[in-house]
């Protein structure tokens, strides 16, 4: 119960609620089917909430059995006192819990363990003391054959001294929290690597305090670190430093003062502060990384989440220059079933030739829409689409991530007998149809939306976009009888093995007609249909609740409501206005309170899949093409294409998009890009400057 009090005090909830969630997540409960399908028990938590609640359940539970290692190491060693242990126990930082392990912990040979080898604590113990004033005469008992002098003996207790000094908690304490309130970031180009390092120009003499520096300054100076074009460091004023570390360890009146100021000055510099340097570094790099993971994370449920067009025949386009522009036709359902290139742009300027195939693809094929790559050509092939005046819509789409997903076991399983050509422009058209069907396959990381994606930690960063991809899936749900496995597996409690299974299940006996038969799916337990049943729809089948978000467990509250209300299941579910009309509290039990009674109503409501707005047209300027036709004044309508802790790129379709800094947003204060623009977002753009050199373009939003 002490970890759930933690917890609750942390983000003021209430116990018994903090209690309920994690033993549903202990009983294996996904934060999608608990925030869905658990309010009562919850407290009607959302999914944040939730996923809060579980990161710091495991973290809480590491530290636990990091106390337990600590506990043991100390004990084997036979200085643990009731004192200590009592301490470790209810100690619950766990950079508190470092410091008091860190004199006890196993060590490599140091100066000061070489000197205690020689028998020199007991003289350090002296010196310490600081009530000796002939240290000199002390120091003699202790020369032998490793410990030849008075001076190497009283240098051998110094270094003893100074790793005490390092290893104290206050010492660590008081260091930390100057680094912490005043330390200061500094960067500086590494000698003769000036031409080479240009990129990273603006840190060459780069000074910051750490409290203020930004997530994205600090993942570029690191990689500039990193590449060898930079060397950065953290410091603070080494003066005050060992003033505030005298007045701990030098007593006013000490007969060897001068020792000990030497011993405690050789300890900050030689062991504490770099020691709490490198501590600080991981600090400010966890903080970048957590704030640049947050924004690819928001950047990536945008891009899940944005518009579908739905089920269209699309004619999607991979465009290039000298080797073509790769032509698929897509069905509704987005199979592949016909594919071919065509040849419009430079080199070979066949337009006659590559007019005559659209047509004719277009015509045999009742076209409904064009999906065309955002890359290499896109903007040409668009703009002779659109030339040739088909009265067909035509969609830019971003093809970040689909040469991925070309080259992936997915897309040869998917089309073993085409080349990653034609896979790659099949991915483009069926991110039209469903953007979130078709993402899912791809690897997040790959997707190309944030900052410095390869920079922050790849195991936290993994971590966290699969949890929005499992949020985005299990929001929209999926179609039981149409979904691929890449896509089901991201459904609560399946997984690849149950995925896979559903789809062996269907090819063989056709498709579902209920949920319950998903329970004669081979290794789909009862716990894995109660997670997974709400997410997944049975279109057209024998029970209507089943195409709702209704879970099967409560199909009987609804099945009452209809008979209360005299009608069929069928007429009560069609028939809104006859369902504004229940009383909910009085289908309220101990089991189904009113937030679930609530969501069953904007379920049925809601009937089928996607809460997602459908896709609109896009155009982009007819006039501008490239950067050099751009001008400073310019109006142009453009696609947030990338938000960043900085401000938003927009793709104004020169091939170069432009940035809007987080000060030109809006004619307000804007504290993050998010709370004004959102992915893929249709804008009109001001152009404010543009260098043709650097090749880049800044815009601007105020006043539009």
């Amino acid at each position: 119960m002490v970890l759930i009090n933690i917890i609750a005090k942390e983000y003021n909830l209430a116990p018994d609620k903090v209690k309920n969630t994690v033993e549903l997540l202990n009983g294996g409960a996904t934060v999608p089917f608990i925030s869905r399908y658990r309010k009562e028990m919850t407290g009607s938590m959302d999914e944040v909430t939730i996923g809060n609640i579980k990161e710091m359940y495991e973290r809480l539970q590491a530290l636990m059995q990091r106390k337990d290692t600590v506990l043991a190491t100390i004990e084997e060693l036979g200085k643990l006192t009731p004192e200590l242990k009592k301490r470790i126990e209810g100690c619950f930082d766990p950079v508190e819990l470092e410091d008091i392990y860190l004199p006890y912990r196993p060590k490599r040979r140091t100066r000061a363990t070489i000197a205690k080898e020689r028998g020199l604590e007991p003289l350090a113990d002296l010196i310490q003391l600081q009530q000796i004033s002939d240290v000199k005469g002390r120091a003699r008992s202790f020369i032998c054959a490793d410990v030849p002098t008075v001076d190497d003996a009283i240098a051998g207790a110094c270094d003893i001294i100074a790793e005490r000094v390092s290893e104290d908690e206050g010492a660590r304490s008081t260091v930390r929290n100057m680094f912490k309130r005043s330390g200061v970031l500094c960067s500086k180009v590494v000698k003769g690597k000036e031409a080479d390092g240009v990129k990273y120009a603006d840190y060459y003499e780069w000074q910051e305090p750490v409290a203020r520096i930004s997530s994205h300054r600090m993942l570029a100076i690191m990689r500039g670190e990193e590449e060898g074009f930079l060397r950065m460091s953290i410091s603070v004023d080494t003066d005050m430093a060992n003033e505030q570390l005298f007045r701990r360890f030098v007593k006013r009146f000490s007969p060897v003062r001068d020792i000990m100021e030497g011993a405690v000055a050789d300890g900050y510099k030689r062991l504490l502060a770099p020691s709490i340097e490198n501590e600080t570094r991981a600090l400010v790099k966890q903080r970048a990384d957590d704030e640049a993971i947050a924004v690819f994370a928001e950047n990536l449920r945008q891009l899940l989440m944005s518009s579908p067009l739905g089920q269209k025949r699309v004619l999607a386009i991979d465009p290039g220059f000298r080797t073509g522009c790769k032509v698929v036709v897509l069905d509704s359902q987005g199979n592949l079933v016909h594919h071919t290139v065509i040849y419009p742009h430079p080199p070979q300027n066949d337009r006659e030739g590559a007019e005559r195939i659209i047509s004719s693809l277009v015509g045999s094929y009742a076209i409904e829409a064009f999906a065309i790559g955002n890359g290499t050509a896109g903007r040409e092939t668009e703009d002779f689409v659109r030339r040739m005046g088909l009265g067909v819509d035509i969609f830019p789409v971003n093809e970040d991530g689909a040469s991925v997903y070309s080259a992936s076991p997915v897309a040869r399983e998917e089309f073993p007998d085409e080349d990653v050509t034609v896979r790659g422009a099949v991915s483009i058209g069926r991110r039209l149809i469903d953007p979130l069907s078709e993402l899912v396959k791809i690897e997040p990381r790959s997707i190309g939306v944030g900052q410095y994606q390869h920079s922050v930690d790849q195991g936290k960063l993994k971590e966290r976009l699969n949890t929005v991809v499992e949020s985005c899936v299990n929001k929209v749900g999926v179609n039981l009888n149409t979904a691929t496995k890449q896509i089901l597996t991201h459904i609560s409690g399946l997984g690849p093995a149950l995925a896979e299974n559903i789809v062996k299940y269907r090819a063989a006996n056709g498709d579902f007609r209920t949920r319950k038969e998903l329970l004669n799916v081979p290794r789909l337990g009862n716990k894995a249909f109660e997670q997974a049943a709400g997410f997944l729809r049975v279109v057209g089948g024998t029970e209507p609740l089943d195409n709702t978000a209704v879970h099967p467990e409560s199909y009987s509250v609804v099945v009452k409501m209809a008979k209360d209300a005299g009608v069929s299941l069928e007429q009560f579910i069609a028939d809104t206005e006859l369902r504004k009309k229940v009383v909910l509290v009085k289908y309220v039990t101990d089991k189904v309170g009113l937030p679930t009674l609530t969501d069953i109503m904007e379920a049925l409501n809601k009937r089928g899949l996607d809460p997602r707005d459908k896709a609109k047209v896009f155009s982009f300027d007819p006039n501008i093409h490239e950067i050099e036709d751009l001008q400073v004044g310019m109006l142009v309508p453009g696609l947030v294409s990338n938000i960043t802790a900085f401000g938003a790129f927009v793709n104004i379709g020169v091939h170069q998009d432009g940035l809007v800094h987080i000060s030109q947003l809006a004619d307000k204060f804007v504290s993050s890009p998010g709370d004004v623009v959102k992915l893929g977002q249709q804008v009109m753009v001001r152009v404010t400057e543009v260098d043709l050199k650097r090749k880049r373009i800044s815009l601007s939003m105020r006043g539009l």
